[in-house]
């Protein structure tokens, strides 16, 4: 994934989220729907996760210091984890919260604004739709044949899974709202009201935590996908290099990968020539993935057996005598052992 693609995803949502916030929450103090207010606060803190992305993307930019030799780019990463915090703490507990309230003292929706939820959550579901489909658009750029489910574990830019996610909740929340609110309208009963808010409440409790998991796993640290490092071993392999003996690679980012391998040189070589073949397989691997950006080799001697055809066994004439088992084998095994050596 680029980076451009996913700032462009994260200022449509914001930017999405912004005015969506600002018209659920005069509709809730128009009708005092706790869905309304549940749906405010979720598109709050959907914003507030934005402007963390942008403000993590911006300070993963940073060079590399002395302190941080390896770059800022996992910062990328603490930022998106914050934002599944924030999801689940602002907008989940709360909304279970204003749930349980409201089912324990329930209100219907009256007064001439009753329409003005109904209208809300409309314009509403069409924003977050646009927002919705920028992510998709972006996101198709790289996701190549992976489902989508595969991409949001195996990215490891951390700001289109996010936006993927908080989209996807954000209109499935608004049909709740949609559902809470306009059965309140026909029963009259604001428990209805009470139950789509307490569900919206469980849905960004859920994404939050599928998005704090997969955070946690870049965190911790992850290896490039299976593509990337076949393209890197067979990149090593060429010149004065015979093989990868064992390579190890990390994400530094999302477009940063640490490469470390012990290559095998033939004993023949000079030190001279293993430094110019070093040179060369990293140029190699920096061709084959570019966001190789840190390689480090290490070349040991090639100890594997050398490579042998097999030998023709030895056809006696047919007038020689014939000879026993053990001068046939030479003193140990049987003549198919001898003719067929392992």
């Amino acid at each position: 994934m680029s980076t451009e693609g996913g700032t462009r995803a994260i200022v449509a949502a914001l930017t999405a989220n912004l005015g969506i916030a600002a018209t659920k929450f005069v509709a809730f103090l128009l009708t005092r729907s706790s869905s309304m207010l549940a749906e405010s606060i979720h598109s709050l803190a959907d914003s507030g996760n934005q402007l963390l992305l942008l403000v993590g993307g911006r300070r993963a930019s940073r060079a590399a210091t002395p302190e941080h030799p390896f770059g800022y780019g996992r910062q990328r990463y603490v930022y998106a984890f914050i934002v599944s915090i924030v999801l689940f703490s602002v907008g989940g507990l709360f909304a279970l919260y204003e749930g349980f309230h409201k089912w324990q003292h329930p209100e219907p929706i009256e007064g001439r604004w009753w329409w003005v939820p109904l209208l809300i959550l409309v314009v509403a579901i069409g924003l977050e739709s646009y927002s919705f489909r920028t992510a998709i658009a972006e996101s198709n750029h790289t996701r190549g044949g992976r489902t989508w489910v595969d991409f949001v574990r195996t990215a490891k830019a951390p700001e289109l899974p996010v936006v993927l996610l908080e989209d996807a909740a954000a209109l499935l929340g608004l049909v709740l709202a949609l559902f809470g609110v306009g059965l309140t309208l026909l029963t009259g009963s604001g428990r209805w009201d009470a139950a789509g808010t307490a569900l919206i409440g469980v849905l960004l409790v859920a994404v939050a935590a599928v998005l704090a998991v997969e955070m946690n796993s870049l965190l911790i640290g992850e290896s490039a996908n299976p593509e990337a490092v076949t393209a890197i071993e067979a990149a090593l392999v060429g010149g004065a290099v015979v093989r990868v003996i064992h390579m190890k690679t990390l994400h530094l980012g999302p477009e940063e990968l640490l490469v470390a391998a012990k290559i095998a040189v033939g004993p023949q070589e000079t030190a001279a020539a293993v430094a110019e073949a070093i040179d060369d397989a990293e140029r190699r691997v920096r061709a084959a993935v570019p966001i190789a950006r840190m390689i480090y080799l290490e070349p040991d001697v090639d100890r594997s057996p050398p490579r042998t055809s097999p030998s023709t066994p030895s056809v006696e004439p047919k007038s020689a005598p014939e000879s026993t088992p053990e001068s046939a084998s030479g003193g140990s095994g049987t003549p198919e052992e001898a003719s067929h050596p392992r």
